[in-house]
């Protein structure tokens, strides 16, 4: 099998620890990386030393006389994401652009345009599409065994103070641009990314826990024609989390996961019939009133997962865009599904503009 030759744009905490990690790890069969793109001269040494044979770049436009790369990974600043995937995209490169795909859904279909109209590919790297939680999850919502879904609700909640360059408006920082793309992919992909989806809801703030001017709590209601109400919420401000993730509740049973695990109750119409209406106020056999109450044959079902969004979602994600590459088969995350994760952000942004400090 052939490899495939890799350009990683950035050293940083996805450039290093996440598509590096990847690339150095024994799941990475498929590609080599041949040069490393970072300003800072001790990381970009230090990625040399990394990826044996790789040659460091201060500049990404360095990279635009190499003929030897088949896919650029744009792990740069976020907003920074959409200039160099175009730049990239119009000297004829493949690219993987690290999340937020772009700003809004203008730069998202210039970015797909440029791409058809180049003869290349442009993907973006929604990892927790790929993550085993997010996967079962929706196997069961779409197995019918929880009966008719009422409501879904998406949790990205913690408690944290930040004050790095991810907590500023200007570089695209905040939960909504920063984490979101994970929660909002899951809340779409439970929706079935249906284009009618639509924010019904939205609420975003910059608390005192922010050292920077962006949003550290975004809530999102979402709701498409015949489909359950989404809330979703990336929230800094939760100490008491419990670690759930998805929550699925529904006529027949509810479903619950966190990264590593998973459990859900449901019963079945057979063995539990459904009660006759009673008109009159229902009293026991004394005669005195009483509240209805039955007992449930429940079934119940708990596990854990192998791995996570980044130790199984990226390679996956990987190994779809090298057989994209190099057979023609299709990705199971589409641009469509990028630009409508950006759309949402975009859309929640818009009904709650924050104040520019910095």
């Amino acid at each position: 099998m052939k490899k495939l030759n890799l350009a990683i744009i950035g050293q940083g905490r996805s450039g290093r620890d996440i598509h590096g990690a990847y690339c150095r790890s024994g799941k990475n069969v498929y590609y080599d990386v041949k040069y490393v793109v970072e300003q800072d001269e001790a990381r970009r040494k230090k990625a040399e030393q990394e990826y044996p044979g790789c040659v460091g770049l201060a500049c990404y436009k360095e990279l635009f006389d190499k003929k030897d790369i088949d896919l650029v990974v744009n792990a740069s600043y976020s907003n920074m994401h959409y200039e160099i995937t175009k730049d990239l995209l119009e000297h004829g490169f493949n690219v993987l652009s690290e999340k937020p795909f772009a700003r809004n859904r203008f730069e998202s279909d210039v970015l797909i345009k440029t791409a058809k109209e180049k003869g290349v590919n442009v993907y973006a790297f929604h990892n927790t599409l790929y993550a085993p939680y997010y996967l079962h999850a929706l196997k069961v919502a779409k197995s019918g065994v929880l009966g008719e879904i009422v409501q879904i609700n998406v949790y990205h909640n913690g408690f944290a103070r930040r004050w790095d360059w991810q907590t500023l408006q200007k570089k695209m920082g905040g939960n909504a641009y920063n984490t979101g793309p994970h929660p909002i992919g899951i809340a779409l992909g439970l929706l079935d990314f249906d284009e009618e989806t639509k924010i019904i809801y939205s609420d975003m703030k910059t608390t005192t826990l922010s050292s920077g001017d962006s949003d550290d709590y975004c809530k999102v209601l979402l709701k498409a024609p015949n489909k359950p109400l989404v809330d979703m919420e990336i929230n800094s401000t939760d100490p008491y989390c419990d670690g759930v993730i998805v929550k699925i509740q529904a006529t027949h049973g509810a479903y619950k996961c966190g990264v590593g695990w998973y459990e859900y109750k449901y019963f079945k119409d057979e063995e539990n019939p459904k009660k006759a209406l009673i008109e009159e106020s229902l009293a026991d056999e004394n005669g005195c009133p009483m509240y209805c109450g039955e007992t449930l044959q429940w079934h119940e079902e708990k596990g854990t997962f192998e791995g996570n969004a980044f130790t199984v979602g990226a390679p996956a994600i990987y190994e779809e865009i090298y057989y994209n590459l190099t057979e023609g088969r299709a990705m199971s995350t589409t641009l469509e599904m990028a630009r409508k994760i950006i759309e949402v952000i975009e859309t929640a942004h818009a009904e709650n503009p924050l104040e520019f400090k910095y």
